[in-house]
């Protein structure tokens, strides 16, 4: 498939395709085994040597991960490890990392630190716990991918060690949460994890067991034992179900043709010449299902995890394939109460394993939105459906417009925002709050009016007043003001437009999370551009090579 005339990133793929990964499975003890095949990287001229990664071997880890909680209910314990003898992971492959665009590098990383974010989910709130067992030497971001799980066990054998040499080697820092997950997650020590970033041989045996950085060591002669023993140990803690059912997760509906994409319930149009792209998301065009049976019955097919899989493949393909397009406007269509509807369907039947899933999928697609650097701007118009969940897209948008009653000759329903319990605590942001409290942070009495206004279609004056959209404008207004609006935002640059929402969109307080996908990642973003990195005589570009980098001493 192609965007143009260039080949397209894409990130739909199954088990019976991976190249790097395979999932075999032990009653309520799954083993996902990196076996990464050293000549299957996602572009050409670079060797995946020692189970080091790229793009592409991390797009099957998350479908791994997601197909984990979907398909395998039954699975309480997941322990990642290395299929590859006295070698766990070297990282993010560098000569990978040298090839590849600043644009495409930082693309990486946020995928990546999703992944490692939606492992640690999966053992919070769906039970499907992970441990990491490390044989061998667990370097970078093969060290920062052991951090995700809830459990480490480092096998005692003399060479095996965990390690975070990126600032020694190569002149930048571990970018997927690395340092952030060593001292929040870990607990290590401040100035220990100094010393730990500082050198490239790592830490081995009992002293990463002492400075927190592992949680046992194991004996080389009693290794697979104990690590099956663990599992299952840990395992019996969770309350996932023993005899359920998974569901099957198949190829999404999706047709590539120019400047559109289509899906089942989600569109995506592109206007090259203006900068910008609009996404519609299409509300469901069948009741909620009579029972849960009948949920699972409809399994991908049920609309709540149909439109979630289609939304998050078109941001994802946006991010990857389309890096100029800095403008995102957000439509939905359809019916707000129906939507609503599926929502208490989903509240009705939460103790269900696979409505739990559903549930925090969509939270996990909305954060998506949430670290997208692109502006998003929500159009709310007659015939729209922001209600419920589907209205969290306008609370994560950045700026929202609505159109206040209808259009001249429209028969469809005037413009509204139905609030729901959804918008109440289902889909909080990576600060630990829900768009509605963010927003609301000055003003807890405006949260309360809102609450009390669920169920009930809100106008444009009204959603305007309550502060639930940034302006409402009149029919005679609404098609200037947007083109005036669109048009500056497209003229400032993206650069600034980057920086400025990813500070304005995480208000409030700051967790790990915000921590990685903002301070790091802005960190990281300006190291990576730095002539101590990628300059001639850069660690980056002469890594390998013999040659010891030459660094400018000045700080910045």
């Amino acid at each position: 498939m192609h965007t143009g005339s260039r080949p397209i990133i894409d990130f739909q793929i199954e088990p019976s395709r991976y190249r790097h990964w395979r999932i075999e499975a032990d009653g309520d003890v799954a083993y996902l085994i990196m076996d990464v095949d050293q000549a299957g990287g996602l572009s050409e001229g670079y060797e995946l040597k020692l189970n080091s990664y790229d793009l592409g071997v991390d797009i099957e880890l998350n479908d791994a991960v997601q197909r984990l909680r979907f398909e395998h209910p039954e699975v309480r314990c997941v322990v990642i490890k290395s299929g590859k003898d006295n070698v766990f992971c070297a990282g993010a492959n560098i000569r990978y990392l040298g090839k590849a665009t600043h644009g495409h590098k930082v693309n990486f990383c946020k995928f990546t630190n999703e992944t490692r974010f939606a492992i640690e989910d999966a053992s919070e709130n769906s039970k499907q716990i992970y441990i990491c067992a490390i044989n061998g030497n667990a370097a970078g971001g093969g060290y920062e991918l052991a951090l995700a799980a809830d459990h480490i066990m480092l096998v005692d054998d003399r060479r095996s060690a965990v390690a975070l040499p990126e600032t020694p080697l190569l002149a930048v820092l571990p970018g997927t949460g690395g340092l952030t997950r060593v001292t929040d997650k870990r607990k290590v020590r401040r100035d220990r994890a100094d010393v730990f970033c500082s050198i490239e041989e790592g830490i081995r045996g009992a002293k990463a067991v002492e400075w927190r950085l592992v949680d046992e060591v194991v004996p080389n002669s009693k290794w697979k034992e104990t690590v099956a023993a663990r599992a299952h140990e840990i395992a019996a803690r969770s309350d996932r179900p023993t005899d359920a059912k998974g569901i099957t997760l198949g190829a999404l509906d999706r047709k590539i043709d120019g400047d559109r994409v289509s899906y089942s319930h989600v569109a995506v149009e592109i206007d090259r010449p203006r900068g910008l792209v609009t996404v519609t998301v299409r509300g469901p065009s069948q009741a909620a299902p009579a029972s849960v049976e009948a949920a699972h019955a409809l399994g991908d097919k049920f609309w709540p995890l149909t439109v979630a899989r289609e939304l998050e493949d078109a941001i994802l393909h946006l991010r990857a394939n389309e890096a100029p397009i800095g403008v995102v406007l957000l439509r939905t269509e359809g019916d707000a109460q129906a939507v609503l509807a599926y929502d208490d369907f989903l509240a009705q039947n939460q103790s269900d394993w696979l409505m739990r899933e559903i549930r925090h999928y969509i939270k996990r697609v909305l954060k998506r939105i949430d670290v997208t650097p692109r502006s998003f701007i929500a159009l709310i118009e007659p015939g729209s459906c922001f209600a419920g969940h589907l209205a969290e897209l306008a609370f994560a948008a950045d700026r929202s417009v609505m159109l206040v009653g209808t259009r001249k000759g429209d028969n469809r329903a005037p413009a509204a925002i139905t609030l729901g319990a959804a918008n109440f605590g289902w889909y909080p942001m990576g600060n630990g709050l829900t768009r509605l409290e963010t927003r609301f942070l000055g003003e807890p009495d405006t949260l309360v009016q809102a609450k009390a206004k669920i169920g009930a279609p809100i106008d444009g004056e009204a959603a305007a007043e309550l502060g639930l959209v940034t302006v409402a404008y009149e029919d005679f207004d609404f098609d200037d003001e947007v083109r005036v609006m669109l048009e500056e935002r497209t003229s400032f640059s993206p650069d600034a437009m980057t920086g400025m929402e990813a500070n304005l969109r995480f208000a409030g307080p700051e967790t790990m999370e915000t921590k990685i996908f903002g301070r790091l990642t802005a960190w990281q973003n300006w190291i990576f551009q730095r002539p101590n990195a990628i300059g001639e005589q850069g660690a980056l570009k002469l890594y390998g090579s013999g040659v010891s980098p030459t660094f400018a001493k000045e700080r910045v």
